[in-house]
């Protein structure tokens, strides 16, 4: 059975950097799992190797920008 650590963490809008309130799950290793937004107006940004948060209020088009301007251009990975 694999153990997942639990932390809270706050982390800033991509886009605007307003605070937000996260509990984010890491593997024994280290890696990023998962997240929950805990603070109010604030939702995930899918990302599978870091927690990232955005305010409700910014549209998806934004919040991509804001992702390729800090971290660069984003590629799937299947």
């Amino acid at each position: 059975m694999t153990e997942n650590v639990t932390r809270g963490e706050s982390h800033g809008c991509i886009v605007c950097g307003r605070l937000y309130q996260l509990l984010v799950v890491y593997d024994k290793k280290g890696n990023f799992i998962d997240l929950k937004v805990m603070s109010e107006g604030g939702k995930p940004v899918s990302d599978q190797t870091r927690p990232l948060v955005a305010c409700t209020r910014h549209t998806d088009k934004e919040i991509e920008r804001a992702v390729g301007r800090v971290y660069g251009p984003q590629r799937d990975e299947d």
